[in-house]
């Protein structure tokens, strides 16, 4: 959202003579989320990509706007009114609420074509189809019929307007059916006016039945369950007249707004939170292109939207529910899978504890198997030399294993300790079952440091050796969800190195006790000291380019939304470091301005898994220092999130990061796209060889 920004002073562009505005420094925040969901969207579009992974990219792009309205977008429209709030690059939140909709129209337009005059077209062509009811058979429709009859009819709920029935709640993010039903002039009906009555009804999709039906047996061709219902809609209305079915969804306002300083029970503060989530305000409305004018206004009405909340989507509603297509088993219509590889040092020692004392582990998920690291936990959980674990939870999922795996270990009698973050946005449901279920079986259950949110990616064991107790950490900038580690691009290191080791616990002892911890040895943590270190660093790389000695800065993050980064970057810019960014979404920063940024390049790569690692490179006059970690560059990781980045030392760890990993992503010409000073994301030049960064990932074996 939007925030009240002081104006500051930057030098002018080289040959600029007016004095520049805001915008020529920073690109608008939710614009630029926009252009990310676009770069999403632009592989739906693209057809070198297999039919069924085209449908699955329009799927995510769907969820990733449904969440745009419920987080960005609410947020938006609370600040409206309040004259004191501005974005960095200088607009009202009317004014980006205007541009984000006009962005957004043209993103889902081209979506809604896609669809109907290449994705859907072709599967049918491959063998898939979603055909409209009218063009089944009369034998297909009888049996539809029959099917809604045992199946559809016993759970839907017509619910009417009228003085004793007002407007029914609509659920988020539900897909409903409106439609007008009369009453003939010449009947009397217990409880109603006789003669001429015209009602608004509405009708849930019941979420319990399956959207798309199939019509043959070998479930290959389908139907929309809403164009049963409105098939056979006169049997829900018997001596009624129902007039013609359209088709709306309603999204609401999700975001929580959590008050932990009034709260003596975190938990149960959430969970009634999360109960009103389900009541927040509308902030869309979106409509079948045949709802007629009057009907749309009645919902705006009714739904508190205005005109520009309102979206016609020429397709199906709430597309997500046409992932099911991607479970048919058909390998030529997907990419082609791969098998994780396991690294040799995960083999050939007897335990991993035995690997990493030789020295630092580096992984690389999803190309390294994730056993990896569920195997750690497991060893951990079963050898009588291990006497306590720690770890941070963020996300861990319904299914994930590492729970049930700290249930046993606390049931062994070790000292465990687990730290779930309970506001972890979307996640909050399954983190609570699983606090619930970890604090039954005896393990140490904190919820972390009031007003702060816990991000970092951290395992802290303590093993017995000899007479000595041993600490060994896994640090990382993904999630302990074995699940998503198959889609998300992430970095692992396990280390048994003393100075982590002992910053990790006084780290843990933070979290988990009472303390005002501020200086850690190697690692480097926010609130405390991570703005602080990455300040010095950048300062570093600006003395030893005045030097003349190497100066060069390569990051890889997820978002760039932090205004004192930004204008830090700038002056590392300005004192002639070359600094190559690769931000897979948001970044307020222009890259490319002479005389403020030209030694800057930002390039975004989006494909078949979701980039999520976290490496920050510095050259440091030729003795080069990288770090890998949980933290993007945006003020709520520097500022409100416990956040956790460590030093690879490591020389085959820091040799992979910076010559294959990073200089894969800067080699990218297939993927990737490079931000220009207007914002506009551009392919990058191909030359003679074509090179896709995850399929070479793909393509090589464990890092040793």
């Amino acid at each position: 959202m939007s925030t009240v920004v002081k104006q500051r002073e930057f030098p002018r562009p080289a040959g600029s003579g007016a004095i520049p505005s805001r915008s020529q420094f920073f690109f608008n925040r939710e614009l630029s989320l926009l252009e990310f969901h676009a770069r999403v969207l632009e592989e739906a579009l693209d057809d070198r990509n297999p039919l069924l992974e085209r449908l699955k990219f329009s799927s995510i792009f769907s969820s990733n706007l449904d969440e745009f309205f419920m987080i960005r977008v609410s947020g938006l429209k609370e600040e409206l009114g309040d004259s004191n709030v501005i974005s960095p690059d200088g607009l009202t939140p009317t004014e980006q609420l205007a541009k984000t909709r006009e962005r957004i129209l043209g993103l889902v337009t081209e979506q809604a074509r896609s669809l109907r005059e290449e994705i859907l077209p072709q599967l049918e062509k491959a063998g898939i189809a979603l055909v409209p009811y009218a063009s089944l058979s009369r034998r297909e429709k009888e049996s539809l019929k029959e099917y809604f009859t045992e199946k559809v009819l016993p759970v839907l709920t017509p619910l009417a307007v009228d003085p004793s029935h007002p407007f029914p709640y609509i659920s988020p993010l539900s897909v409903n059916i409106g439609l007008m039903v009369h009453a003939p002039s010449d009947v009397n009906y217990i409880g109603r006016a006789k003669g001429n009555e015209s009602r608004f009804v509405r009708i849930k999709v019941p979420s319990v039945v399956p959207r798309l039906v199939p019509t043959n047996s070998s479930g290959t061709r389908f139907v929309l369950l809403e164009e049963i219902i409105e098939a056979n809609i006169q049997t829900l209305f018997p001596g009624m007249t129902p007039g013609p079915c359209h088709r709306f969804r309603v999204t609401r306002d999700a975001d929580i707004e959590i008050k932990e300083e009034e709260a003596e029970d975190l938990l149960s503060l959430i969970q009634e939170e999360l109960r009103q989530r389900r009541f927040g305000t509308p902030v869309r409305l979106e409509v079948s292109p045949d709802m007629p004018e009057e009907m749309i206004e009645y919902l705006m009405s009714s739904l508190d939207l205005e005109r520009n909340d309102v979206y016609v989507f020429d397709g199906p509603l709430h597309l997500q529910d046409l992932m099911s297509l991607y479970d048919i088993d058909r390998p030529d219509l997907k990419d082609a899978t791969f098998t994780p590889s396991v690294p040799s040092w995960c083999c050939e020692y007897d335990t991993i504890f035995d690997a990493v004392r030789e020295r630092d582990r580096l992984l690389h998920h999803p190309y390294d198997s994730y056993d990896c690291v569920t195997g750690f936990i497991d060893q951990a959980v079963e050898d009588p030399d291990v006497v306590a674990i720690k770890i941070c939870l963020y996300r861990t999922g319904p299914d994930s294993p590492i729970p049930p795996a700290l249930i046993r270990a606390s049931e062994q009698g070790k000292q465990v300790t687990a730290l779930i973050e309970l506001k972890a946005r979307f996640d909050e449901e399954h983190n609570i079952e699983w606090a619930r279920k970890l604090d039954r079986a005896g393990v140490h259950v904190v919820y972390g440091i009031l007003g702060l949110k816990t991000h970092g990616k951290l395992t802290l064991v303590v093993r017995r050796e000899g007479e000595n107790l041993k600490r060994y950490v896994h640090i990382a900038s993904g999630n302990y969800n074995p699940t998503t580690s198959c889609t998300y691009t992430d970095l692992g290191m396990f280390t048994c190195d003393d100075a982590i080791g002992r910053d990790a616990t006084e780290l843990f002892n933070y979290l988990t006790g009472f303390s005002e911890q501020k200086d850690y040895r190697k690692l480097m943590v926010a609130p405390v000291n991570l703005r602080e270190n990455l300040n010095a660093l950048f300062d570093r790389e600006i003395e030893h380019q005045r030097e003349g000695r190497p100066a060069h800065i390569i990051a890889k993050f997820n978002r760039l939304a932090d205004l004192q980064i930004i204008e830090k970057l700038y002056e590392v810019s300005r004192a002639g470091v070359k600094v190559d960014l690769i931000v897979r979404g948001i970044c307020m920063l222009r890259p490319g301005i002479p005389g403020l940024s030209e030694n800057i390049r930002v390039r975004s790569v989006v494909g078949r898994f979701l980039e999520h690692s976290r490496v920050f490179w510095f050259s440091n006059g030729g003795d080069e220092e990288i770090y890998i970690g949980s933290a993007d560059w945006m003020t709520r990781n520097l500022k409100n999130r416990i956040e956790v980045v460590a030093p690879v030392t490591d020389l085959n760890a820091k040799r992979y990061l910076r010559e294959d990993l990073l200089e894969a992503y800067l080699s990218d010409n297939t993927k990737a796209r490079e931000l220009q000073p207007d914002g506009r994301y551009v392919p990058i030049m191909r030359g003679t060889e074509i090179f896709d960064s995850q399929n070479y990932f793909i393509g090589r074996t464990g890092i040793d």
